[in-house]
């Protein structure tokens, strides 16, 4: 009995002192379990929304870890977007049943925010601009995570991150450009599907022209066996593209794996130094002469060559 009485004493200076004690009866726990069920919820969606964006990612996985196929990139893309518009719209659930827990009306919230998201979009047209186009260069595909993209010629990396709103580019520097959806007007995607590498040789004017075709021909076919994973095609000779001062240009073309063609071009403009060297083709380098004049009135200039 003591206990009761000292319980209800309790209880009573709780009342006097208006002591929020509602929370420890049966309705608060309610509104606690509540609580709960919302989180647990939340925890949930998002944690189907990773599911569903990593089997994506594994049903498309070609099991090549050095080429990055388009549908691998658009996966990636898909998984990063919804993954994003996941994670805010459970949070806003998560703050609106938390506020009508706590017994605040959500109604006039919620017709507020129609009418502050109306004039928010009359003041903020940039920012509804970037949301829109992000979502049309998300359906139409037309670049994606792991893409090499250069924008209006400003802005040239791979797209590390794209949400709705902004582009994260990583250039070879490393780095990181945000571009707003909204600000693109031209892209030009350097990694789409496949792409060409394109190298120009000069040589001399005493090199036989058929001879050097034979030996890039061999170069490119030689680089295709070794390395099939970058060059998708072998070599081909373009023929001869233009005349300089101390020699022809030769152009070749290569068809390679997405985002290999600066690469492709490295490795073969050492093979084709070595080619070169070995067959006894000359590169040709300028050459300058200097005139040296001497010291006495009567002194002929030196020339040397």
């Amino acid at each position: 009995m003591n206990g009761w009485a000292g319980l209800n004493a309790m209880l009573q200076a709780g009342e006097e002192t208006r002591i929020p004690l509602g929370w420890f009866d049966a309705p608060g726990w309610s509104r606690v379990a509540h609580l709960l069920l919302v989180a647990a919820a939340s925890v949930a969606i998002l944690g189907a929304v990773h599911l569903v964006s990593r089997a994506v990612r594994r049903a498309v996985d070609d099991g090549n870890d050095s080429v990055t196929s388009d549908a691998e990139r658009r996966a990636e893309t898909l998984g990063s977007v919804l993954t994003n518009a996941a994670r805010v719209l459970v949070i806003g659930f998560f703050l609106l049943m938390t506020l009508q827990e706590f017994g605040v009306n959500i109604g006039p919230l919620v017709a507020g925010a129609g009418v502050a998201g109306v004039a928010l979009g009359f003041g903020a047209q940039s920012l509804v601009k970037d949301v829109i186009s992000g979502f049309f260069l998300l359906m139409e595909n037309q670049f994606g995570v792991g893409d090499i993209i250069s924008v209006d010629d400003k802005h040239i990396g791979t797209v590390e991150r794209m949400t709705l709103r902004i582009t994260q580019l990583r250039d070879l520097e490393g780095r990181a450009h945000y571009v707003p959806n909204g600000s693109i007007l031209r892209v030009v995607v350097l990694s789409k599907d496949f792409a060409r590498a394109l190298v120009e040789v000069e040589v001399g004017y005493d090199t036989d022209p058929d001879r050097a075709f034979e030996v890039l021909l061999e170069v490119g076919r030689r680089f295709h066996r070794d390395r099939p994973d970058l060059a998708v095609e072998p070599l081909e000779v373009k023929g001869v593209e233009a005349f300089g001062n101390s020699g022809y240009t030769i152009r070749t073309l290569t068809k390679t794996a997405p985002g290999s063609q600066w690469e492709v071009q490295r490795e073969l403009r050492r093979r084709i130094l070595l080619a070169f060297r070995e067959s006894g083709i000359v590169i040709p380098y300028q050459q300058r002469v200097v005139h040296h004049r001497g010291t006495g009135s009567g002194d002929a200039p030196d020339v040397t060559d």
